[in-house]
């Protein structure tokens, strides 16, 4: 990042209630900052843009994108809310672009088979594991995008609506109803499995 200053001396990264310090560091100019911030909220923003999108790979593109994105629009952080807040809603958009622009995929028995661990598991449980998963992600295919982000943070990842409500840049009352819906279509979809 050119031009851009180097702070003397590294940031302190014991206390998560500093990220807003960091910020205006970051927003300063202060790399080592900003690296600080990355490194302390990357892991859970890649676990919420893998559960979204379904893919480690696509994850890690998006959140990559996001922080990308987040360096260059850090003159516009007020905190207003927090730096995690503010970084999960910009991941949760780039996760909702990704799924909106999606085409449709082959379906999961196209791919090829993984090969069972070397461990005493039953077959029947690996195959009832794997249709497990195979059900879910095709249910989750199922939900729009907003549904999906919603249930996804709040089932998930255990966030309250109005966390959710921020990250997705909608009302909490939408982020109750979203998460009903796809509640609903989620259970009739896994019906077998209860």
């Amino acid at each position: 990042m050119a031009g851009v200053r180097r702070h003397t001396g590294p940031p302190d990264t014991r206390s998560p209630g500093d990220d807003g310090l960091l910020a205006i560091r970051a927003a300063e100019g202060d790399e080592d900052a900003f690296a600080v911030l990355v490194q302390r909220h990357a892991p859970s923003l890649i676990r919420l843009a893998t559960r979204l999108l379904g893919s480690r790979t696509e994850a890690e593109d998006a959140v990559q994108d996001a922080f990308i994105s987040a360096w260059r629009r850090l003159p516009e952080f007020h905190g207003t809310a927090s730096f995690g807040t503010w970084t999960y809603r910009i991941v949760t958009n780039r996760c909702l672009n990704v799924l909106r622009a999606r085409k449709p995929v082959a379906p999961l028995e196209t791919a090829g088979q993984v090969p069972a661990p070397e461990h005493a598991v039953s077959p029947s449980r690996i195959t009832e594991a794997r249709d497990a998963v195979r059900e879910l992600r095709e249910a989750l295919d199922l939900l729009s995008a907003e549904q999906r982000a919603c249930w996804v943070l709040r089932e998930l990842d255990g966030r309250p609506y109005d966390f959710i409500a921020d990250a997705v840049g909608i009302s909490q009352e939408a982020v109750r109803a979203r998460v009903f819906r796809a509640r609903r279509c989620l259970t009739q979809a896994l019906g077998a499995w209860r």
